[in-house]
């Protein structure tokens, strides 16, 4: 056995079967590059879902982790500590926010939304007990624990962990008169992605977003963003939302907020939202914790600095005009997507998702495939272009074999 097939036999041995990675073996990486346990490179299109958006071991926050390190790493939140005030503080200024309640994972920040959103519908517009509903999209993705795949449509997600969370109402994405429809005085909230990752890279249609905050201003109902996979500058902007002019009541954040270094997410609204909180009420042990502070800072410090946002649009406009040319020619059905992300609809005869994603594997260049004869591409906003275009060129070699 090669030293990869060794540790993946061994990981299989040992781990739950909840994932079926593409078989490599990481054991190093930097910048958009990371390498197997036999010394093979291999251009990194994917980023970790976005939780790798200023690439693989980005020295500035390695730095900042390195640093924090030393110092402390955890106090719990029974204490304070000197990184705390200041994450709050930018993170809040950045989303154009005034509070900021900090968890670990993105479906920790989700669930956190949740109640949040249920909790100002009770306390702040009266809705009447255990009544409220949160409006969400079909095709959605916001994380795997119980209550959230519970207003999932995907049968896999979903099958066998029922009982499922009552309280959610499913319209179609995109389709604005359907959610006007959908809301009522019970609507506490619309919790939205502002373009479907996990879904394949789905963009709504112009002006849906805008329509969706017109309409919750109106009925007075949260207008939640789960900008976990579109925001932090995957898309060419801080938040996706920005391409409407839209600022929702709350974001929930995740994956780049971390650096690729630790868990950080985080819900960001207003102090009349977040202010519903009571001591008990919610929490997390590592939550805001000091490492994941220190990082989180840099990260803010980079994106206010423009240049992740610019390269995003820059290289994006490059990746989606050269993906475009590839529409029509007999290998790809239609590509979506804003900045440095895509969904490619590959030509059912040409192969499965996860079949180009393979051959792409065996010429150096990782992506993951989803919904059957998608593929994703969502490279590190650090990619040079010139390592783009390789790995296009290699998916053009991949398609006319």
């Amino acid at each position: 056995m090669s030293a990869s097939e060794s540790a993946i036999a061994a990981a299989e041995a040992h781990s739950a079967h909840n994932y079926h990675p593409l078989p490599i073996v990481v054991t190093s990486a930097e910048g958009a590059w990371m390498t197997d346990v036999e010394g093979r490179r291999y251009l990194d299109m994917l980023a970790g879902y976005s939780a790798l958006n200023f690439g693989h071991g980005n020295r500035r926050l390695i730095d900042a982790a390195k640093a924090q390190l030393e110092r402390v790493t955890l106090t719990s939140r029974a204490f304070y500590h000197d990184r705390f005030a200041d994450f709050c503080a930018q993170l809040a200024e950045l989303c154009q926010m005034e509070s900021v309640l900090p968890m670990n994972t993105g479906a920790e920040a989700v669930e956190t939304a949740v109640k949040t959103a249920r909790k100002w519908g009770y306390r702040v517009k009266g809705v009447v007990d255990n009544m409220a509903k949160i409006v969400v999209a079909s095709n959605n993705f916001h994380g795997r624990t119980t209550t959230i795949i519970s207003f999932s449509t995907d049968a896999e997600a979903r099958a066998d962990f029922g009982p499922y969370t009552p309280g959610f109402e499913i319209v179609p994405y995109g389709d604005l008169t359907a959610m006007e429809a959908a809301l009522t005085e019970n609507t506490v909230a619309v919790l939205l992605e502002p373009i479907q990752g996990e879904a394949g890279v789905l963009v709504p249609p112009p002006g849906y977003l805008a329509g969706v905050r017109r309409l919750t201003q109106e009925r007075n109902v949260l207008f939640i963003a789960d900008e976990i996979q579109s925001g932090l500058g995957r898309t060419g902007r801080t938040f996706a939302l920005e391409h409407e002019s839209v600022v929702p009541d709350m974001y929930v954040l995740g994956k780049a907020l971390g650096g690729g270094v630790v868990p950080v997410s985080a819900v960001v609204s207003s102090q009349e939202v977040l202010g519903v909180y009571r001591p008990g009420e919610h929490g997390s042990t590592f939550g805001g914790n000091p490492l994941a502070c220190a990082v989180a800072l840099e990260v803010i410090a980079m994106l206010r600095t423009g240049e992740y946002q610019q390269r995003a649009s820059e290289l994006g406009e490059h990746l989606h005009h050269e993906l475009g040319l590839l529409v029509g020619t007999g290998a790809v059905e239609a590509v979506r997507g804003r900045g440095l992300w895509a969904g490619v609809d590959i030509v059912p005869e040409r192969g499965t998702g996860r079949e180009i994603s393979e051959k792409l594997m065996d010429r150096g260049v990782l992506v993951k495939d989803t919904h059957g004869s998608t593929i994703r591409i969502a490279p590190p906003l650090v990619i040079s272009k010139e390592d783009l275009d390789w790995g296009l060129d290699q998916l053009r070699a991949v398609l006319a074999s």
